[in-house]
């Protein structure tokens, strides 16, 4: 086989294994060589398992040898999985202290629907600590470098998943979104990835970080490669007192015919308050032509305003630090998990002060800090009251939004990848990038960040993002694989 297999996308990837023109095992192998030789410069993974990944590719090839149908469509086809999903073999650490070498004693339900689908997991994925971060900066364990550019940030709290694909090192990856953490490292690595409506992937074994804004979805290099994961990992779950008890959306057949290059009849809203001269001038541009491309599509593309998004920001800075403070109570040395004792002498109480100041970093302590003032009595009301009444006006907007329209479109980012260390010490800065994101985690819908070309700026990637309401997740891949398909090939990152 002279192909270069890591070069390939999934499907292609899956269709060669199912024809058994390639093994499993050799594209595997493939991608575990290109970990191996590229992965010093990234910083992609926390944990590569070359054995495990190979024994799941082997156990695919034996299945299918023995003339028995795939377990999936992408059975065979490795994956990079973030680790903030519990794996039995592999260790989970979020990218923290906390857990370092914590191997759980049980599979997330996403790993579970992996393994049942012939997946191989090569490893492990770097991300911001306890996802909370915008750049994977705040990774206990070294930051992950963007392909697309020396000592440029890969976006956050997924910037590991996003610089895998990015780098050729995995076909497909798995991100969770809080606020963006999927759609942002998509934007700037020039990949897709796919935010689902919450409650329609499961988040039993998904470490928490604020319970009613994560959820975890699919990554790929092209729309139908993303449609495929999602239709692997989506699902009802009733571990998660949360999934919805829906049947899959149709996003495989919506991307396939999406890919026809047909949108006329849907309507798209470009959103206003997320079109601002604030924003990079060559991401408003590229974003400008990828809307005219729509249009020339057959879409129907008209202004939509929905006002109380500019106080996304700040309701969302409320509300996940609230939740964060809630959730990572339970990292308190006496259960599992790092514990600071060294004489034996200490109390309780001390032992848990130390082991959270020493395991936790600055920006998860900032998070917790916040969130622990914002719940206080006598601020309650003042702030995460307040928090939440925004949060209903928000989706709010979104319900008016799309009365008028289909799907809603702005960039993923006001900005592309930045230097590593330019905004460490800037947090509200940081932020910022999270400005076009957050609304579609408040209010639980859908969206997808496409790549949509180099800005001229700095010939960094650019993402197009696009929006639909909750249980209208195929819109997305429709939108998406026909914009994909009129941009045509897009450059890549090595």
């Amino acid at each position: 086989m002279t192909t270069d297999l890591t070069a390939m996308t999934a499907s292609g990837l899956a269709d060669l294994i199912h024809r058994r023109e390639v093994s499993a095992v050799e594209v595997t192998q493939a991608h575990l060589d290109q970990i191996h030789a590229v992965d010093d410069k990234y910083n992609a993974f926390l944990y590569v398992g070359n054995e495990s990944a190979l024994d799941s590719a082997r156990a695919v090839d034996t299945a299918l040898g023995n003339g028995e149908a795939p377990a999936s469509a992408l059975a065979g086809v490795p994956l990079a999985l973030k680790d903030v999903f519990t794996t039995r073999d592999m260790p989970t650490t979020c990218a923290s202290k906390m857990l370092e070498g914590w191997v759980p004693p049980y599979d997330a339900t996403v790993t579970t629907k992996l393994r049942s689908a012939g997946i191989p997991i090569l490893g492990k994925t770097n991300m911001d600590e306890f996802a909370m971060g915008s750049s994977t900066e705040n990774s206990a364990y070294g930051p992950t470098v963007n392909p697309w550019g020396d000592n440029r940030i890969p976006g956050g709290s997924g910037g590991g998943s996003a610089a895998a694909l990015a780098a050729q090192q995995a076909p497909l990856a798995i991100g969770t979104d809080t606020g963006g953490s999927i759609r942002q490292p998509a934007a700037m690595t020039a990949t897709v990835g796919v935010k689902p409506t919450y409650g329609t992937v499961s988040r039993y074994g998904l470490v928490a970080c604020a319970s009613s804004l994560d959820q975890g979805g699919p990554c790929g290099r092209t729309v139908l490669d993303t449609a495929l994961l999602h239709e692997v990992i989506a699902g009802h779950d009733p571990r998660d007192s949360t999934s919805i008890d829906q049947p899959v959306r149709p996003v495989v057949q919506a991307a396939r015919e999406g890919a026809l290059g047909n949108l006329k009849g849907v309507r798209v809203g470009v959103v206003k308050e997320l079109h601002s001269d604030s924003y990079q001038a060559g991401v408003l541009s590229t974003f400008d032509a990828a809307v005219e491309t729509l249009r020339s599509l057959g879409a129907e593309v008209v202004e939509v305003s929905c006002p109380h998004f500019t106080y996304a920001l700040a309701a969302y800075y409320l509300i996940l630090p609230s939740e964060v403070s809630s959730n990572l109570a339970r990292f308190d040395a006496m259960r599992y998990g790092m514990r600071v004792d060294n004489d034996g002498t200490k109390s309780t109480e001390q032992i848990m002060a130390e082991t959270r100041a020493a395991g936790f970093g600055a920006e998860v302590k900032r998070r917790i800090m916040i969130g622990t003032y914002a719940l206080s009595a006598g601020y309650y009301d003042a702030y995460y009251g307040q928090a939440l009444k925004v949060r209903t006006l928000i989706a709010r907007d979104f319900e008016q939004a799309y009365e008028k329209v289909d799907v809603l479109v702005a960039p993923t980012s006001p900005f592309t990848a930045w230097k590593l260390g330019e905004k460490v010490d800037d947090p509200v800065a940081m932020y910022l990038s999270d400005l076009c994101t957050l609304p579609t985690n408040l209010a639980g819908h859908c969206a997808m960040s496409v790549p949509a070309g180099l800005s001229p700026d700095d010939e960094l990637p650019v993402g197009l993002q696009i929006m639909a309401p909750a249980l209208a997740d195929e819109r997305l891949y429709r939108v998406g694989a026909a914009y994909e398909a009129a941009r045509g090939p897009h450059p890549a990152a090595v």
